[in-house]
């Protein structure tokens, strides 16, 4: 249940019994006053009761996580998820069978998705939230994945004494190679092209 119509003598009285329906609280919900009643003469003839209309704000974490789910179902899979909420940070962890299809080739769908459920929290937050998602702790599987290709390549263009330009790769991905390497005094990296063909090139200092 998410709206309801009450009355009460007065428009506080149908509030209360309204917010008891939905057990919630007064912050978490929409009023429409429909009427705010009548007091009778004599307190009985032409009374006419207050009557409001009460909806609950639309959650973003409710909204977002029954979006993912529907997305997920569409591809056959129905994971697990544990939300995890810190400030203005939220990040979901995907668990359960068929999780490959959700993450794909070299994390593209779960990538797409994280887009796509930042935009629907937002769409239902006051406030920016900050939103990742993974799924049986690939980010953590692709950062290690990523910090040993920038030790790899930057040996590679020591090795040559020519500039290496990595496969293009997703802003924050390009981020976890640049950190891996800024403190390697004998490469330094920087990215060339346009999004989102956007590639980090690796070459000797010396160059």
């Amino acid at each position: 249940m998410k709206e309801v119509t009450t009355v009460g003598q007065t428009v506080e009285e149908a509030l209360q019994s309204a917010l008891q329906q939905l057990d919630t609280t007064e912050e978490q919900v929409e009023i429409d006053v429909l009427d705010e009643g009548k007091k009778g003469l004599f307190g009985l003839f032409g009374q006419r009761p207050a009557s409001v209309r009460v909806r609950k704000k639309a959650d973003p974490i409710e909204e977002s996580t029954a979006y993912l789910l529907s997305i997920a179902a569409q591809l056959g899979v129905h994971p697990d998820i544990q939300v995890e909420k810190t400030g203005k940070h939220v990040r979901f962890s995907l668990s359960g069978e068929r999780i490959a299809l959700l993450i794909g080739k070299r994390g593209q769908t779960l990538n797409a998705l994280e887009q796509l459920t930042q935009l629907v929290i937002n769409r239902y937050s006051t406030d920016f939230i900050h939103f990742t998602l993974d799924a049986e702790n690939y980010r953590e599987r692709r950062e290690e994945t990523l910090v040993a290709l920038a030790r790899k390549m930057a040996k590679k263009a020591l090795v040559t004494g020519k500039p290496v330009r990595l496969e293009p790769f997703p802003s924050f991905e390009r981020k976890v190679i640049h950190k891996a390497l800024a403190e390697n005094r004998q490469v330094r990296t920087f990215s060339e092209g346009k999004e989102p063909r956007r590639y980090i090139v690796i070459e000797p200092k010396s160059v």
